[in-house]
């Protein structure tokens, strides 16, 4: 579902609120479960996100030196695979603090912290200078934020000439069988692991809930192409669960 801009109200997993409520409520849902965020993500995909942020530096195909942007990197999962390849420079954004907390500690256990810098901040307003960075990442991020074309045309600005941004997010599931599926476990799975592992159900119904609502490949793709991306093609993984879609700032 594409939101409509100008509308007062905006999507929260399946309820409407405010446009101006929105970001609040989600910074609240990753506070929540900022200390478990990391152990949920396996036992929701039984590990294969790890396969599917792999294959997102696979085609990022990062180059030593450059300076690369990870929005929404809360814990560092996207900074750690980039900088276990390449020496470049990353800088992880995410809106929420406790997150960035988060990753900075996992950086100080994992003896990883040199070559990656730690920035609170909005997709939407990015505290960064024009042509900044030669590539900007996103996983798992894109659909939480409330003015998606607004992060779109702040991702485009901060890249340079010739830069190429990729977005890994859940997405829709192309073949029948797996969709009846991820759907009966999603609602009747997803929510009740939440309780039991981070102690927080209404956060995973909120998160399955999000991935409904957030646009199909073919509609995320044309959302890239109007925010002034070219070149934009997407990529199918397990079936469509989730999509890396791929634009270049030409």
């Amino acid at each position: 579902m594409v939101e409509k801009e100008g509308r007062d109200t905006v999507s929260f997993g399946f309820r409407e609120v405010p446009r101006e409520a929105k970001q609040g409520l989600v910074r609240a849902v990753f506070d929540r479960v900022a200390e478990r965020y990391d152990v949920m993500n396996d036992l929701m995909s039984l590990g294969v996100h790890r396969l599917w942020k792999d294959t997102l530096v696979d085609w990022l195909a990062p180059r030593a030196g450059e300076a690369i942007l990870d929005l929404a990197g809360g814990t560092g999962d996207i900074a750690l695979r980039i900088r276990a390849r390449v020496s470049a420079r990353v800088t992880v954004a995410d809106i929420n603090r406790q997150m960035v907390e988060r990753g900075r500690d996992r950086m100080v256990d994992n003896g990883a912290l040199a070559g990656i810098d730690w920035t609170v901040g909005d997709a939407q307003a990015l505290p960064f200078a024009d042509g900044a960075f030669a590539a900007t990442t996103i996983a798992f991020g894109i659909r939480n934020v409330t003015d998606i074309p607004a992060a779109l045309a702040e991702i485009y600005r901060v890249l340079a000439p010739g830069g190429r941004f990729l977005c890994l997010e859940f997405s829709r599931v192309t073949v029948p069988l797996i969709h009846r599926l991820y759907d009966a476990y999603s609602f009747a799975v997803l929510p009740r692991l939440g309780a039991a592992v981070a102690g927080d159900r209404a956060a995973y119904a909120y998160l399955v809930e999000s991935i409904r609502r957030f646009p199909d490949q073919a509609a995320f793709a044309a959302m890239l192409g109007t925010a002034g991306f070219e070149r934009v093609r997407f990529r199918n993984l397990s079936g469509g669960i989730a999509a890396i879609h791929h634009g270049w700032r030409l």
